[in-house]
């Protein structure tokens, strides 16, 4: 057993799982708001990530102006998509809504081409430092920023969620529509909290697996691979989110080690997420932490 690899692969899926965790919070945040899944969530990493990229690129702005603005645009972009596309559709069925959703993602994804081409793009250099040794383990120093700023999202969610007068506002939308409405507080402007704050958490990751991997339209397939982890969680848990992200990204590494030392299949470490999905679905189908939906008639 080659324990120094396994090693470098548990850390590493923890570090990438914390990433899944942001991004499944954003799920998260709009299905508690108004019960919609969002299928363009990877859209959102793809989007913010171009907008940074060009940022950098075109303006010579330095890496942290650069990725202030592009919050600050995908701020704008989220509320702009909620009022503009999704407000009319409030009191339509959820599979309208959800379609909706799929459609924006076939657009954005031809959008994205049409202005950026097919081709994947590198980020110019952030850090003097790629790589960072930390007890024989080499890791990069771009998963260590994500790793700050995936914690610290994740109290900034714990906070607003208990504390703020907006979070309060989303969890009693989110608990029952009606009698949020009838306290005074409003479920447009929740709708388009919830989707402002859902594009730029996303954008964090399509940043940070942009500085990685480059920027390319193949960034908005973890919007599909995060969704086993919000499935394991539960699709109304913020908490449940953030362990399934990270039981997801431990699984994947540990699968590419198996898969690399013993089994030799090839695509173990696409495929486990999706084996997760179909075995929850089948124990669980309200996740680890999900609210069981009980109906009586």
């Amino acid at each position: 057993m080659n324990t120094h690899l396994l090693l470098q692969l548990v850390v590493n899926g923890l570090i990438v799982g914390a990433l899944y965790g942001v991004v499944a919070m954003s799920f998260v945040l709009i299905y508690k708001a108004s019960q919609v899944v969002n299928f363009a969530q990877g859209e959102f990493l793809l989007i913010g990530a171009w907008v940074c990229w060009w940022l950098l690129t075109t303006y010579q702005l330095p890496f942290l102006v650069g990725m202030l603005v592009t919050f600050a645009f995908m701020l704008v972009f989220g509320i702009a998509l909620q009022i503009v596309v999704l407000r009319p559709l409030i009191g339509e069925p959820i599979i309208s809504v959800i379609m909706v959703t799929i459609g924006l993602s076939i657009f954005f994804q031809a959008l994205c081409k049409w202005l950026f081409g097919v081709f994947a793009q590198p980020f110019p250099p952030i850090f003097a430092t790629q790589q960072v040794s930390f007890l024989g383990l080499e890791i990069q120093t771009v998963y260590l920023m994500s790793l700050g700023i995936s914690v610290a999202m994740m109290a900034a969610f714990g906070w607003f969620f208990r504390y703020s007068k907006h979070g309060l506002a989303m969890r009693a939308t989110a608990f029952n529509q009606q009698v949020a409405q009838s306290l005074g507080i409003s479920v447009r402007n929740v709708f388009a909290l919830a989707w402002a704050i859902s594009a730029v958490v996303s954008s964090v990751a399509g940043i940070v697996v942009g500085i990685v991997n480059g920027v390319s339209s193949a960034l908005s397939l973890y919007g599909i691979k995060v969704f086993p982890a919000v499935i394991l969680g539960g699709l109304d848990s913020v908490v449940g989110a953030v362990i399934g992200g990270l039981v997801i990204g431990l699984l994947e590494n540990l699968a590419q080690y198996v898969d690399g030392q013993y089994l030799h299949w090839g695509n173990l470490y696409e495929i486990v997420p999706f084996y997760v999905l179909v075995v929850i679905l089948m124990i669980k189908p309200y996740g680890l932490f999900g609210t069981r939906d009980i109906e009586r008639v």
